[in-house]
């Protein structure tokens, strides 16, 4: 059951990422200039739940071994690819998160998600930077200090680690 449940909290955390613009789920991660991004996030939560003893199950297009340590950007990629067409074929084009953020202007589940994968990673000594920034960028979201935009993916960009090792 936790296995699941730490994948959900990766794909979870990709569906943040996407929810701080104004793209569809599907177009979002098929981007290809913020591969980089997803992919080191989705490690990053890997990390973290692997530290936690924990080994994460796949469900809906996202393979967690794709993300964990020593997996092969190839393999990352191929991951991408299942859960860009898993969400093509959904009749929802956005997250419920957008929705919190972008129709119904209330507060998301970012606190009771990936506050736990940044709490855990700071316990067990795994650096979350991402994870931390996006958390910081949805509270800036759902309180009107910023809005929807492709401009809050750069922020994130920016804090990947110089090296975000698939080790």
């Amino acid at each position: 059951m936790y296995g699941y449940l730490w994948s959900k909290l990766g794909y979870g955390a990709l569906l943040f990422a996407t929810a701080v613009t104004n793209d569809g789920i599907a177009d979002a991660l098929a981007r290809p200039e913020d591969r980089t991004l997803y992919i080191a996030l989705g490690r990053e939560v890997m990390r973290v739940a692997l530290a936690h003893q924990v080994n994460p199950e796949a469900f809906n297009g996202f393979e967690p071994a794709a993300f964990l340590p020593g997996a092969s950007d190839d393999v990352a990629h191929a991951s991408m690819d299942e859960m860009v067409a898993f969400n093509r074929r959904s009749a929802k084009t956005h997250s419920g998160i957008w929705r919190d953020l972008a129709v119904r202007k209330r507060r998301t589940e970012v606190d009771a998600q990936l506050g736990w994968v940044v709490h855990f990673g700071r316990e067990h000594g795994v650096p979350t930077p991402i994870t931390a920034r996006l958390v910081d960028l949805i509270h800036e979201l759902e309180s009107g200090q910023r809005e929807l935009s492709r401009a809050n993916l750069a922020e994130l960009h920016a804090v990947i680690p110089a090296v975000t090792p698939a080790s």
